[in-house]
């Protein structure tokens, strides 16, 4: 086998420039694919992290029927103090929940005494939602307080489209008038502590208050909450750690002994989910062109090694070489440019990576301007893609060289 080696390598060093070029043509695609997964799943990653750290969280818990209803933000679909009870031991226990918080979603008309609009809120506990959506208060500018206290009770964090759009700034005194789940209406003022860059564009209408000051709003006795968000502390478990919570929240029923509670994930609240699907769709077919690349390649340059030595395969069957160790020195061949070309394509690529870390290129993601792009590739996607080009590589050989094997000697030396 060893022997098979040197002489594989021997006979790619005879063909030095169609080597070169093959390898190159290899080396390129390797690339490629290196560079646009580690591009586009970096991407995918920090657009997940800004919506799962600044908003959702990796899974919500609601009352059964309220996300088919959430447009609505329907305030009789709340959970109770019993609930709230049940889902605080719950998530308490669980391994995998870093942190949860509970919040109140409604709808209010806002008013600066001269304009009046329609708003959303979410009523929040700071120190629990901190601790869930570490990136939230990232987004609130103008604003004079730590993160740690990003909003308290008679303050109101409006979005941006609504702060421009109202000439709103902090400290302003507002107006929000809602309907609690009785019908009945009721309002409360409040000062501005802060403006919120959005993420869903110019149509954004999402504001944060304290959770006690929903309560007086909406005449709340005792405790009351529209969601829990969950953040995980290792967000790739998530399907495992929801079929676990999924599967204790199936002991709670309500009165007519359904389930009480219902379980998703960020992927299932969010549309932008979709942009994540296309991202990993694109990944897979960049896989696909790489496979092609390498399988017409290898193809090629073995056919016409085969084709250039006919004589040559004739002489050494002659001599009494079996078919199987003809075989084995054109897949050693088509198997050591693959290999080879493959380590080349993971340092360039991993290089081509790092220089575009250094070049700091800046994109944009809904209203938040000048994110860093940050690029990395998993040891395994390298692992995966080196794997896949062998693979290649080995299987378009193998015709060529079983072709070579077949040869009869006195046919290949009659070759001319």
């Amino acid at each position: 086998m060893k022997n098979i080696f040197k002489i594989a390598f021997r006979n790619l060093k005879r063909y030095k420039r169609r080597t070169l070029l093959t390898s190159l043509l290899i080396v390129l695609g390797v690339v490629l694919v290196i560079v646009f997964s580690g591009i586009s799943s970096s991407f995918k990653t920090m657009m997940i992290g800004t919506i799962t750290d600044s908003m959702l969280g990796h899974l919500q818990i609601h009352k059964k029927g309220y996300v088919s209803s959430i447009d609505n933000l329907p305030l009789h679909l709340n959970l109770g103090d019993k609930q709230i009870a049940e889902l605080t031991e719950l998530l308490d226990k669980q391994d995998n929940v870093e942190a949860y918080t509970f919040r109140i979603k409604l709808g209010a008309m806002l008013s600066n005494y001269k304009e009046t609009t329609n708003i959303r809120l979410t009523a929040v506990f700071p120190d629990m939602e901190n601790k869930t959506s570490p990136a939230l208060a990232d987004r609130i500018f103008e604003s004079t307080k730590s993160a740690d206290k990003f909003i308290e009770p008679g303050e109101l964090i409006v979005p941006e489209n609504l702060a421009t759009g109202l000439n709103l700034k902090t400290g302003d005194d507002l107006v929000l008038v809602a309907n609690n789940k009785d019908g009945s209406v009721n309002g409360i003022g409040l000062k501005i502590a802060g403006v919120m860059q959005g993420l869903t564009g110019p149509s954004g209408r999402d504001g944060y208050i304290h959770i006690d000051d929903a309560k007086a709003l909406l005449r709340i006795d005792g405790n009351e909450i529209s969601e829990s968000a969950i953040r995980l502390k290792n967000p790739d478990d998530i399907k495992q750690t929801r079929a676990r919570i999924l599967h204790e929240l199936e002991q709670f029923s309500n009165e007519k002994g359904k389930p009480a509670f219902e379980l998703h994930t960020w992927a299932q609240l969010s549309p932008f989910s979709t942009i994540v699907t296309v991202v990993d769709l694109l990944i897979i077919t960049v896989k696909i062109v790489l496979v092609a690349i390498v399988l017409i390649s290898i193809l090629n340059v073995m056919m016409m090694s085969v084709f250039e030595r006919v004589s040559e395969i004739g002489t050494i069957a002659a001599i009494g070489t079996l078919p199987s160790r003809i075989l084995g020195l054109f897949v050693a061949e088509g198997f050591l440019l693959g290999l080879f070309s493959t380590i080349a394509g993971n340092v360039v690529g991993v290089l081509a990576l790092n220089l575009i870390n250094l070049a700091n290129f800046q994109f944009s993601f809904g209203r938040m301007e000048n994110i860093i792009l940050k690029t990395s590739i998993a040891p395994g996607e390298l692992i995966t893609v080196s794997l896949i080009v062998i693979a290649i590589t080995l299987v378009s050989s193998f015709q060529p060289a079983l072709k070579a094997a077949k040869m009869q000697p006195v046919d290949a030396l009659r070759h001319v």
